[in-house]
């Protein structure tokens, strides 16, 4: 890989030693660390998606990102840095899960269909015993869907799996007229947040090479008071 294309937190990795590690076979986020030059271990997490009694979207996508990483940090060693995440699709408050089949699908899209939706993205980082989460959101908006759209899509089979039934990386991009948010956000890891928690991680694992004047996470000097 070109390392001009890799982000500075590869640098801080490579000076932890530490392993970093994807709870997650989602190939989408593993395209996007790869897209900055950080190469995880895949170790899928294996928890209850359920969601609780009276727990809303945003707070569903962030515990269980927490709990993905967790799960999978009890069973790696504890200098490993756990990285997970998951995304949950809401409308009016309400969530659109992944369908369990095509006609399930067609129903998601049509309530999608015209209207702006949320998408929330808990990522979570686990190292030392310790998780920290942030959760991003991006509204999206859909254009009217007319049924030959939804046979064209539901045809091209990529609602498999996704939440809310679409993929915007894919084909579902023509359906989309405005998005407010991070783009990376909807794909399943809003990549800027999950490289802020990853450099906040290490830069507690490396403070002495932190504090090295023109490292590119040092704190700026203390002018004379």
């Amino acid at each position: 890989m070109d390392t001009s294309k890799r982000h500075p937190v590869t640098g801080l990795l490579a000076a932890s030693g530490r392993t970093l590690v994807l709870a997650s076979g989602s190939p989408r986020r593993l395209e996007l660390l790869a897209r900055v030059g950080l190469v995880p271990v895949v170790e899928p997490a294996d928890v209850d998606e359920s969601r609780r009694a009276d727990e809303v979207p945003m707070a569903l996508a962030e515990r269980l990102a927490i709990d993905k990483a967790t799960a999978v940090a009890r069973r790696r060693p504890a200098s490993d840095v756990v990285v997970a995440g998951d995304t949950v699709v809401a409308r009016n408050g309400g969530e659109l899960g992944k369908p369990r089949d095509a006609d399930e699908a067609r129903t998601m899209l049509a309530v999608l269909s015209g209207v702006t939706h949320e998408v929330h993205s808990g990522v979570a980082v686990a190292a030392d015993g310790d998780v920290r989460s942030v959760v991003a959101t991006t509204a999206v908006t859909f254009r009217q869907l007319s049924t030959a759209d939804l046979d064209w899509y539901l045809a091209t089979g990529e609602w498999e799996g996704k939440a809310g039934a679409y993929a915007v990386q894919g084909a579902a991009a023509a359906f989309v007229t405005e998005m407010a948010g991070l783009d990376t956000t909807v794909v399943g890891l809003p990549l800027a947040p999950t490289l802020a928690l990853l450099a906040d991680v290490l830069a507690d694992v490396l403070a002495d090479v932190l504090a090295v004047p023109g490292s590119t996470f040092a704190p700026a000097p203390r002018r004379p008071g």
